[in-house]
């Protein structure tokens, strides 16, 4: 079973943030909010908790992973972003956007796309999600949570919608085997996916339209 850690929403309490990053260092793979959906994710450098999200998800090698970065400074160190991108990136972070961005060394390769050698980064606009960013001082694996009943599982790359509607708790009791944490902040489950944006060309274009894809419009 799971250990759940209860965080407030809107002031994360330190010392929980403090435990759920000492998990995380651990190998922990966990369940917990974003700005967009409830997540499965763990430290980007931890390779056996990232093969165990693969297999949560039933996810092959050759699908990326999307990741979670608290600043863009920060995304700066495991992508490359041109001057364009880097504008773009700025007016929107952040917020619910991906960005596929050519990966740097320091992302590990089963993250990666392995033909294109990108990868998909996030800063996200949540506030205990930044918090345990900010305490983990490593990436946070994020990839949809959403589990449809057959267990035909879309990766956050997945033009698909949730086929099921779950509470908070029945999402807990779902995942309650497959995680060792769960990060309860009493945010109910959110259905609104993230636009994803390719980022690797000199004019970027919208690879999925999701949450606030109306922003980009004048950009591409």
């Amino acid at each position: 079973m799971a250990k759940i850690f209860q965080v407030h929403p809107d002031n994360p309490q330190v010392r929980r943030i403090e435990e759920i990053q000492a998990q995380l260092q651990r190998g922990a793979v966990m369940l917990y909010p974003t700005d967009t959906v409830y997540a499965i994710g763990c430290d980007l450098n931890a390779k056996s908790a990232v093969e165990r999200v693969r297999q949560i998800k039933q996810l092959a090698n050759d699908k990326p992973l999307t990741f979670l970065c608290p600043s863009l400074s920060n995304v700066a160190t495991y992508a490359y972003v041109s001057d364009n991108a880097y504008r773009m990136m700025k007016s929107l972070i952040p917020g619910p956007y991906t960005f596929l961005l050519p990966a740097t060394k320091l992302v590990p390769r089963l993250v990666q796309n392995p033909k294109r050698k990108t990868t998909g980064i996030r800063v996200p606009n949540h506030t205990m999600c930044i918090a345990l960013l900010s305490a983990l001082a490593n990436p946070i694996i994020s990839t949809s949570a959403h589990l449809p009943p057959n267990d035909d599982i879309d990766d956050e790359y997945n033009d698909k919608e949730a086929q099921t509607y779950l509470s908070r708790i029945e999402l807990f009791d779902r995942l309650d085997k497959l995680v060792d944490v769960i990060v309860d902040t009493g945010e109910e489950p959110k259905y609104e996916v993230s636009t994803i944006l390719d980022m690797t060309g000199e004019i970027p274009t919208i690879v999925r339209q999701g949450l606030g894809w109306e922003k980009v419009a004048a950009w591409v």
